[in-house]
């Protein structure tokens, strides 16, 4: 009896549906994998050839697209060398891509770059096509030849050349310091707008008069594995919270790596829920994503600039076009109402959950302290950013949010001063240019 109990409770272990930590993961590992579509592409072209060759008796084809038995295995023959050869080709161009990215870009863009569904179509076809001629292949006999296979395995590798000129063109052009820049900042405020940064939320807001938190003792939940906080599920934890008549506190922000051991969450409450539900809604993972994190599309813009900054590239026209991507992201995110600290009630409107959030001043600090450090020594540079930060004191963003900007402009100022120490030089670099150079220096905007 203790034996059939004990084999129940291991079912329904076994039985219990994924949790939202484990989904959010295989969602990140299948959006950044190469390998799985490619899979898809052989599956599919195994089973389109069966089709062809089912089908081959039931259709008849044209007197040109008829082929003898010799020619047909030599078509076919040539298109799954063709294929391997290509595949090889575009695995070439990957390696030169990471090669690029982490040599001169940032390692952090390849988060972004293996989700491409470019190249996963172009991988997917190439294989796809591979399946499709060598499964034909193996049907070829003395007195069978699938003519209406072996002219759709023709078109499908007219249809790969096509995507092979389409992902080449677009990495020769994307593969520039700028258009991976408007790539990023496009992902960025593409998170912005989809609602994930908890600021953008009204819900996430402690009402004036709000009932007060649960009262209870408070509980410490520890985190088991560490990792980078890739993102949680505020609705979610808000509810388990209310079921639980608890008040949840998460202690660290998306994007910090906590530690094992460390403490991710603070309940209070006389009946705090389990452990392994609040970790369950909690993803964690070897680096940041930028799902529920902007500021990592930020933190990519940032390390393009101050690579073209160092003095082993000395291109400091680089950084002042990444600039331009960084001023639009900070109107975007200046324009939103932005606390240290965000607060979800539930219907009743009693505090819930707290999760920390990134200020204003964050976010700003983020985008020019380094550019700033590493770019004093460059005209380019100090007149970027003033003509950035006059932008942002010109552009209606809430008044608490200006004196923030007043005070990296004060920075920017000191580091000019100690930078150049002759008049007419310190002069041109106090002059604001959106072009760093030759824009219309001195022209307010």
């Amino acid at each position: 009896m203790e034996a059939r109990t004990a084999r129940r409770k291991t079912s329904r272990r076994v039985r219990a549906p994924l949790s939202w930590a484990t989904a959010f993961a295989l969602r990140q590992y299948v959006m950044a994998c190469l390998w799985i579509v490619p899979l898809l592409g052989i599956v599919l072209g195994s089973l389109l050839a069966d089709a062809a060759v089912a089908l081959d008796g039931a259709v008849r084809v044209p007197e040109e697209w008829r082929y003898s038995t010799s020619t047909a295995g030599s078509v076919l023959s040539s298109i799954v060398g063709a294929m391997i050869a290509l595949l090889g080709f575009v695995v070439t161009i990957g390696i030169l891509v990471v090669q690029q990215a982490t040599g001169t870009l940032s390692p952090r863009y390849m988060r972004l770059w293996y989700r491409d569904r470019l190249q996963k179509a172009v991988l997917a076809t190439f294989t796809g096509t591979f399946a499709f001629a060598f499964s034909l292949l193996r049907s070829i006999e003395a007195d069978f030849v699938p003519d209406l296979g072996v002219t759709l395995a023709g078109a499908a590798v007219a249809a790969s050349l096509v995507l092979l000129l389409m992902y080449l063109n677009r990495f020769i052009h994307n593969l520039r310091p700028v258009a991976i820049a408007a790539l990023v900042a496009r992902a960025g405020r593409r998170v912005i707008h989809q609602g994930a940064l908890l600021a953008a939320s009204g819900t996430l807001r402690q009402a004036d008069g709000a009932p007060a938190p649960p009262a209870g003792p408070v509980t410490p939940v520890l985190c088991a594995t560490g990792g980078a906080l890739q993102g949680f599920h505020p609705a979610r934890l808000a509810a388990l919270a209310e079921r639980y008549d608890s008040y949840i506190v998460l202690t660290h922000p998306v994007g910090d790596f906590v530690p094992p051991g460390a403490t991710l969450f603070e309940v209070r409450g006389s009946s705090p829920p389990p452990s392994r539900e609040l970790t369950g809604l909690v993803a964690l993972g070897v680096e940041r994503t930028i799902e529920q994190d902007p500021a990592f599309g930020l933190r990519i813009l940032v390390d393009i600039a101050i690579r073209a900054l160092s003095p082993a590239v000395n291109d400091p026209t680089t950084a002042v076009q990444v600039l331009n991507h960084i001023e639009a992201f900070l109107h975007t995110i200046g324009r939103l109402r932005l606390s240290g600290r965000y607060t979800l009630h539930d219907a009743r409107g009693v505090p819930r959950l707290e999760v920390p959030g990134r200020s204003w001043e964050d976010f700003l600090q983020l985008a020019v302290t380094e550019i700033r450090e590493y770019g004093a020594g460059s005209l380019q540079i100090c007149r970027r950013l003033r003509a950035l930060f006059d932008g942002l004191l010109d552009a209606g963003l809430p008044e608490g949010h200006l004196e923030a900007v007043r005070t990296e402009l004060r920075l920017l100022d000191e580091a000019v001063d100690r930078e150049y120490s002759d008049p007419d030089r310190r002069t041109a670099a106090l002059t604001p240019d959106r072009q760093g150079i030759g824009g219309g220096a001195g022209r307010r905007m």
